[in-house]
């Protein structure tokens, strides 16, 4: 294991860790938005209730989010100098518009948000909570441009091998960026709506019967079952938009190796890049092609046109894209049965009677959405390989001559204090749902409309 290897799974172990919090809290401030403004305009305890249990977890996440943010952005430094010294033209200034349109608000907010609700008048607090959710989109807008042209890079010039933004409208906008970007906030909405759907039934399980459990349940169901179509349409119009501009990622997710029309959807498959064939395949004959062109005849490209004349290897390895490819799909269509199950069964027994049977899927479906952005993410970026800026910088190219070791030693470490981490998070919100299900938490003595009352916070026994 060399250093360019070990530099690459340490950054994606980065990353894999970093992009689960804001996954949570992207998508979690709007829904907190939604409670706050259902209690406004209702004055009902349940809404006030459902907020005060779900700003802790958008809390927590929030922090979690910005700590291993801080770690991840070091190895620009560490391991990918090439990365900063090539393209940082483009790079950071994008980064800094991040900062200035995304953590100023969330930096300044934040705290009304999450300390304000008795503190302040209620129209300030909801505010409040509305500039910390737009903020968190917007920080994801940004970092969804510099990823998006790293894959579709277009608006620039090569001076002496660095990259000089030439326009910055063709930076932004690139060609991936706008199917990146939905994708990546449904990707978000759904792991928030799985998560508060598995939550509440947690709790329900645990016998707290509470009108804001119930209500919140019924959010998660209802929005998870709005989105997850919207998902798959979505994915779709991505996948055709990779086939334009990324095809040997299409080939790799595919399992495609020969380029031709009439080409089957394999189901399952082990890809075999030695031998450069797929071995105990099963297929669907012509899905492919209907898929990625809508005609059956379709022609998709395979794997064996991105091989150099002198026999390098331009496409991704292909068994990491092909099956995470598959794990997103396959955790897609379980969201989507489980979520439309719950909306037949809400209107058939309630919140409160749901079944058991459903009520523990929902709780083992819980950090599904995890698994689904993080499948996602590996299909999008081990699929661009060899390139780190496609067409422009490869990963080789980018990387330090930091010693392997070195690199070891830090990823070793890395990986024990993310474990630790992950399993504190998950310990912190089953120990916050247990509390709530006891009738433990912080709750409210006065609920204003207006915000012109006294809201007084009571504590636990009170």
């Amino acid at each position: 294991m060399d250093t360019l290897l070990l530099s690459r799974i340490q950054f994606g172990a980065n990353i894999s860790f970093h992009i689960l919090f804001p996954t949570i809290t992207i998508a979690l401030g709007w829904v907190l938005l939604f409670f706050k403004l259902r209690f406004n305009a209702t004055g009902e305890r349940k809404w006030m209730d459902a907020y005060l249990f779900w700003v802790k977890i958008f809390a927590l996440s929030f922090a979690m989010g910005v700590v291993s943010g801080i770690t991840m952005s070091f190895q620009f430094g560490t391991n990918w100098p090439g990365f900063m010294e090539t393209v940082g033209n483009v790079a950071g200034p994008l980064l800094a518009y991040e900062i200035m349109t995304a953590f100023f608000l969330e930096a300044v907010f934040l705290g009304i948000m999450l300390f304000g609700a008795s503190r302040v008048k209620s129209w300030v607090h909801t505010l409040a909570t509305f500039l910390v959710a737009f903020g968190t989109t917007m920080s994801t807008f940004w970092i969804i441009v510099l990823n998006s042209w790293m894959h579709t890079p277009q608006g620039y010039e090569l001076r002496d091998g660095v990259v000089f933004a030439t326009n910055w409208l063709e930076i932004i906008f690139n060609p991936s960026m706008p199917y990146r970007f939905v994708h990546m906030m449904l990707a978000s909405g759904l792991t928030v709506a799985f998560l508060i759907a598995g939550i509440s039934a947690l709790r329900l399980l645990w016998g707290d019967r509470c009108e804001a459990v119930k209500s919140a349940l019924r959010v998660g169901i209802i929005t998870g079952a709005t989105l997850i179509p919207l998902q798959i349409l979505a994915g779709d119009f991505h996948g055709l938009n990779t086939l334009e501009h990324q095809p040997a990622k299409v080939a790799a997710m595919e399992g495609n190796w020969e380029t031709g029309p009439n080409i089957p959807l394999v189901l399952f498959a082990i890809p075999d890049q030695e031998a450069r064939e797929n071995r105990f395949e099963i297929a669907i004959p012509n899905g492919a092609s209907l898929i990625l062109t809508h005609k059956m005849d379709g022609v998709v490209p395979g794997l064996n046109d991105f091989i150099s004349e002198d026999g390098e290897v331009l496409h991704p390895r292909v068994a990491p894209v092909f099956f995470s490819f598959r794990i997103m799909v396959a955790t897609g269509m379980a969201m989507l049965v489980l979520s439309w199950a719950g909306l037949y069964l809400l209107r058939r027994y309630g919140a409160g009677d749901m079944p058991k049977l459903p009520l523990i899927a929902f709780c083992a479906m819980s950090f599904s959405g995890w698994i689904a952005t993080l499948a996602g993410w590996y299909t999008t970026e081990i699929g661009r390989q060899p390139w780190l800026v496609q067409g422009v910088l490869s990963t080789k190219d980018a990387v330090s001559d930091v010693p392997a070791g070195m690199v070891l030693s830090t990823l070793i470490g890395y990986l024990v204090v993310y474990a630790i981490l992950i399993l504190a998070y998950i310990g912190v919100i089953t120990y916050l749902a247990r509390k709530a299900a006891k009738g433990e938490p912080l709750s409210m003595r006065t609920y204003p409309r207006s915000g012109e009352a006294e809201v007084v916070a009571l504590q636990p026994g009170e």
